[in-house]
């Protein structure tokens, strides 16, 4: 993917720097990717190479010590990272929702503005809180609540699912505004080491994306009432939450099945040049691969233009239905693409793919993509957007 398209042609050389930058990372992360798969540990290296380069700040304000880098921008860093390591590239990318967020939510609060400052200084990476044992993954709504007593708040959360919890340096949890507040009047608060204490409820041995270690903690923290985003988390999640995940998730999934894709490429000239240029058998299935990874990647961009347009006005059309559709519709079809994409690399490397070992192994690859479907259930999302899409008739020409 590009970020050309969607830049002003004053910041290519920005970008090109910042792409330079991000391949380093990316090297890092291919050479440890294998084992970071087979221990089910966070990918350290990969992190120490982001670090390095200075790029868990980017999308945050030049004003706080980052880079102003467009959604575009991080979207182009997960599809690379993808291409190599897809644990390393979905925590790069679950980071980069939450300075998103603070970035668009909380740079009028004082409090915010020091954590930003400090994101950016020290490369603080940051997790997400979201899901709770007792809503079942449903995001927009929350059990555990904000429990004020002055200028302080303490909150407890029994989180089934936090990735790289304890790897991260900070955390942004929903829970209830307060004790009498209904499931879906919820706030985000943010929480730094030192502010809360994590005891594992759940381990995390996974099919794929083994590196993001998303193991279930009870998350006990407490600090200033401050802490609490100034907007509401019905605002954050249409605004940030769910156009950025999903954009920023599909970039990932198409990375994924890039690197998968320019394996089996590798295989089939290989085995056409040891064959006297007889094309192996599966040779047609790449041929579909690379134009499903083609379709994606359009997919993918013409959303991030969709998005970006909307993201510079008001913040009230990034709420709009057909925009929250599109965002929704994107992650379903990312997710669907990229698992067609990376079985076709497979069809097309045979066994050399399917086995565990080798140069030409595809099986990394499809266990992490097939993740896609499941995060975020796409059933869920059919079924919650079906009622919105009613709202809209079936056009009765193919151009407006």
């Amino acid at each position: 993917m590009s970020t050309a398209e969607h830049s002003p042609a004053g910041n290519l050389a920005a970008d090109e720097a910042r792409r330079a930058r991000a391949a380093i990372a990316v090297a890092a992360a291919a050479a440890h990717a294998d084992a970071v798969d087979r221990e089910a540990r966070f990918p350290a290296e990969a992190f120490a190479a982001l670090r390095a380069q200075r790029l868990l700040g980017i999308l945050a304000p030049a004003e706080f010590g980052g880079e102003g880098a467009s959604v575009s921008d991080a979207v182009d860093i997960c599809y690379m990272l993808g291409t190599a390591c897809g644990s390393s590239a979905m925590i790069f990318a679950m980071h980069q929702i939450q300075v998103a967020i603070l970035a668009r939510h909380g740079r009028s609060s004082p409090w915010h503005q020091k954590l930003l400052r400090r994101l950016c200084e020290e490369q603080l990476l940051l997790a997400s809180v979201t899901t709770e044992n007792q809503t079942g993954g449903i995001v927009r709504a929350s059990t555990c609540a904000v429990e004020r007593a002055g200028s302080r708040m303490t909150l407890v959360k029994n989180a089934t699912v936090m990735s790289y919890g304890a790897e991260a340096d900070g955390v942004l949890v929903t829970a209830r505004r307060a004790a009498d507040a209904p499931p879906s009047d919820q706030v985000l608060v943010a929480f730094v080491k030192g502010d809360y204490e994590l005891d594992r409820i759940k381990t995390w041995d996974a099919m794929g994306m083994r590196g993001t270690c998303s193991t279930g903690y009870t998350l006990r923290g407490g600090g200033e009432t401050a802490q609490v985003l100034p907007e509401p988390y019905e605002r954050i999640h249409p605004r940030s939450m769910v156009p950025v995940a999903h954009l920023t998730w599909s970039g990932v999934w198409c990375g994924i099945a890039a690197g998968a894709v320019g394996r089996a490429r590798r295989f089939v000239r290989g085995a056409a040049s040891q064959g006297g240029g007889q094309m192996p058998p599966g040779a047609a299935h790449l041929t579909r691969a690379m134009m499903t990874l083609r379709a994606l990647r359009g997919s993918i961009a013409s959303a991030l233009r969709q998005y970006e347009k909307a993201a510079s006005g008001t913040g009230e059309e990034l709420e709009a239905l057909d925009f929250q559709a599109a965002m929704n519709l994107l992650k379903v079809n990312a997710s669907e693409a990229a698992i067609e994409t990376v079985r076709g690399a497979l069809q097309a490397c045979g066994l050399a793919g399917y086995r565990n070992d080798g140069e030409s192994s595809i099986a990394r690859s499809l266990r992490d993509v097939l993740s896609s479907s499941i995060m975020i259930s796409n059933d869920r999302i059919l079924a919650s957007a079906a009622s919105a899409l009613l709202l809209f008739d079936v056009p009765s020409r193919l151009r407006d």
